[in-house]
């Protein structure tokens, strides 16, 4: 920890990011308060009983591959803070109608010996390089679009694939329905529509943590991972005020430092007196993506699968073929609802016995759907997962619903249930639209909106915070 300063620093919002900025800065021995609207921290990494007591279902996200490699994560000291990660034989399952599935999995070899002959090979070339060089990969990922000289190769090697389509990519590398499908569930991790370019980034860094980390979960929820930043966050002498929704900056006592776990929306609305206009225009114009809408469910026992292989992966994607898959991910941006969406199930009762009681199971789902809808999809939902496992619904003893305004009620960074932080694109990776620092110079913003972008890493807070100390000439950055 640094010596103690002078200087006083406020972050608005205790979801990762915000918790990763007031870290960073309290280690620079800036004293922090982190002001919370709900009466927990977390923002959407967290957990609650939603149906009955017992039962601990994940609000937000469950499954968290990016915070095992997350460079943040990594030095914190956060199992002594009582966040234990649990990590299934299988990252990902992908089932066919057929009976069988493809499981994302250790080694590479292993997930290539599951697909179509034709393919085999291909999958293998394709992936153990990055698998190789994965440190150097997530290095420059977490801090792009900063180029760095580090690894200049290697990140241009990564790019060529990840700045493709997810169609692009299957189509070009694989000539089978089984490995085409599994790169276009990895590639609607992206919220993009499939023929996109870039679509396939965020499903190849998925992949890259599959096949060297697995696909993890924290024992006893994803509320662990923000009680474990809280906690460490206190020990270091910061503050935490829950309970306490700003909605303005003026409401906030003095600062040198101010760090927003918000998206730009949000911020217009708090400083809307402080901005210039082409600046607030910038803000205004801003735009979200497609919605989320979400199921949780106890369920009497565990989801009766045709492909048994989905008992052994944390994760498991519902949608067929790339056919399937791309049309159900383009009718989102077209603003429809898919009869048949792609869904996206984690299934975490099956390797932390802590989350349901005796025999009984909890499941957690979701698919994509236009941004504010108000359309039920629990039918379409329920009837994918019927598909590749029929007498699930059988299995239902109790179910929560969440639709896009749901999420946006929680956690206001769901703006029209997007949980991405903004619509994602090609632009957006190369050319941010928004960025840490803003025209007022001792505010930055710090959420999943500013690079590198969505998922639990933190890496967006870590970066801001390290940028607002640079500029308020605490220290100077680490990285």
């Amino acid at each position: 920890m640094g010596e103690r300063s002078s200087s006083k620093a406020i972050v608005v919002g205790s979801g990762p990011n915000g918790l990763a900025a007031s870290i960073t800065l309290a280690e620079a021995g800036i004293p922090v308060t982190v002001y919370e609207r709900n009466s927990v921290t977390g923002g959407a990494c967290r957990s609650a009983e939603l149906i009955n007591p017992g039962h601990l279902h994940d609000i937000g996200s469950a499954i968290h591959p990016l915070a095992v490699i997350s460079p943040f994560f990594q030095k914190l000291p956060l199992k002594d803070h009582r966040l234990n990660w649990i990590t299934p034989p299988a990252a990902m399952a992908h089932p066919f109608d057929d009976g069988t599935a493809v499981l994302l999995t250790m080694p590479v070899s292993e997930t290539a010996s599951m697909l179509d002959s034709c393919d085999k090979e291909s999958y293998q070339r394709l992936m153990s390089p990055m698998v190789y060089k994965w440190h150097e990969i997530v290095s420059e990922v977490m801090y792009f679009p900063r180029v760095s000289a580090d690894h200049p190769r290697t990140l241009l090697n990564f790019g060529y694939r990840a700045m493709r389509s997810a169609i692009g990519l299957a189509e070009s590398f694989f000539k089978g329905t089984r490995a085409r499908a599994l790169i276009a569930g990895l590639g609607a991790h992206s919220v993009m529509s499939l023929e996109r370019r870039a679509s396939a980034a965020t499903g190849l860094l998925l992949a890259l943590a599959a096949h060297t980390t697995g696909w993890s979960m924290p024992e006893g929820g994803s509320q662990r991972i923000t009680d474990a930043l809280a906690s460490y966050l206190i020990k270091l002498g910061g503050d935490i005020i829950t309970d306490h929704e700003v909605q303005s900056l003026d409401q906030l006592p003095p600062y040198e430092i101010l760090m927003l776990d918000v998206t730009p929306h949000q911020f217009l609305t708090m400083a809307i007196q402080q901005l210039p206009d082409s600046y607030k225009r910038r803000l205004d114009n801003y735009k979200y993506g497609p919605g989320v809408f979400k199921l949780d469910w106890i369920l009497d026992g565990p989801i009766p699968w045709k492909a048994n292989e989905c008992l052994a992966a944390g994760t498991v994607h519902l949608g067929g073929s790339l056919e399937e898959i791309a049309t159900a991910e383009r009718s989102v941006w077209n603003n429809h609802h898919p009869e048949k969406p792609f869904v996206i199930l984690a299934q975490p009762s099956l390797f932390d016995h802590t989350r349901a009681q005796g025999s009984r199971h909890i499941a957690w789902a979701y698919s994509h759907v236009p941004k504010g809808s108000t359309y039920d999809m629990t039918g379409r939902i329920e009837a994918q997962i019927e598909r590749f496992a029929p007498g699930f619904k059988e299995k239902i003893i109790g179910r929560h619903v969440m639709y896009p305004s749901d999420l946006e009620k929680d956690d206001p960074n769901c703006i029209g249930g997007d949980i991405t932080g903004g619509s994602q694109s090609m632009r957006r990776l190369l050319f941010p639209k928004v960025h840490y620092s803003t025209p007022i110079p001792n505010v930055f913003l710090c959420s999943a909106s500013t690079p590198p972008g969505p998922g639990v890493h933190g890496m967006c807070g870590v970066r801001s915070a390290n940028l607002a100390l640079k500029i308020m000439k605490v220290i100077q950055p680490s990285a």
